[in-house]
């Protein structure tokens, strides 16, 4: 399986709290919500897209307990009720003993080598929601094969950002688009190190 992460991100690369305001206040933060103002129907056609695309959903303990507290509260007719709290979790934990929001399995260990098991195996993508912690380590390990990041017009100042690792990477934009409300959809797909050159100059246009 592909890994794949989706990101809800501000202009200034905060991921914390993107839904509302208990969502995630750790660390004081208080802007919780700063996504909600801008969804719209082209937004959620888009999410639900790409949930259609995950066999499993791969998850940092302070997602995956949050996800479970909420997800199963969700009725219809939201329209990723269903897939949520049916698709197969992973989550990543050296202190999690079991996991209640099934199906469940905890991966302990190093990511190197528990997530590039989960690679190996059969399907088409294993899709990281939230998790920023476990992103920024994904991509430091080389184990992520594309981004997906949704990122609203908004900026908060403070909260935990995005791509806070050490990862040395070059990335291909695939797809773009802007919905109406204006949230950019930028895709990536991971090609390797990060290309390095330097600038010589341009030419000057023709006259």
């Amino acid at each position: 399986m592909k890994v794949v992460i989706t990101q809800f991100v501000t202009l200034d690369g905060v991921s914390q709290g993107p839904g509302s305001a208990e969502e995630d206040p750790s660390g004081g933060f208080t802007h919780g919500g700063w996504f909600v103002p801008y969804l719209d129907e082209a937004f959620v056609r888009q999410a639900s897209d790409w949930l259609d695309r995950a066999d499993a959903l791969l998850l940092g303990r302070r997602t995956y307990e949050a996800f479970a507290r909420d997800w199963p509260g969700i009725t219809e007719p939201d329209p990723f009720t269903v897939r949520m709290n049916t698709l197969p979790k992973y989550v990543v934990s050296n202190t999690l003993d079991h996991g209640n929001w099934n199906p469940t399995t905890v991966l302990r260990g190093e990511i190197s080598q528990t997530v590039k098991a989960l690679k190996e195996a059969p399907g088409r993508e294993v899709q990281v929601h939230g998790s920023s912690r476990l992103a920024a380590s994904l991509l430091d390990a080389g184990l992520v094969d594309a981004l997906r990041l949704a990122i609203a017009p908004v900026i908060v100042g403070q909260g935990r950002r995005l791509l806070t690792g050490q990862a040395d990477a070059g990335l291909r934009l695939s797809e773009h688009r802007t919905t109406p409300s204006g949230i950019t959809i930028l895709e990536f797909e991971v090609t390797g190190t990060a290309p390095l050159a330097d600038y010589q100059g341009v030419e000057p246009p023709a006259k």
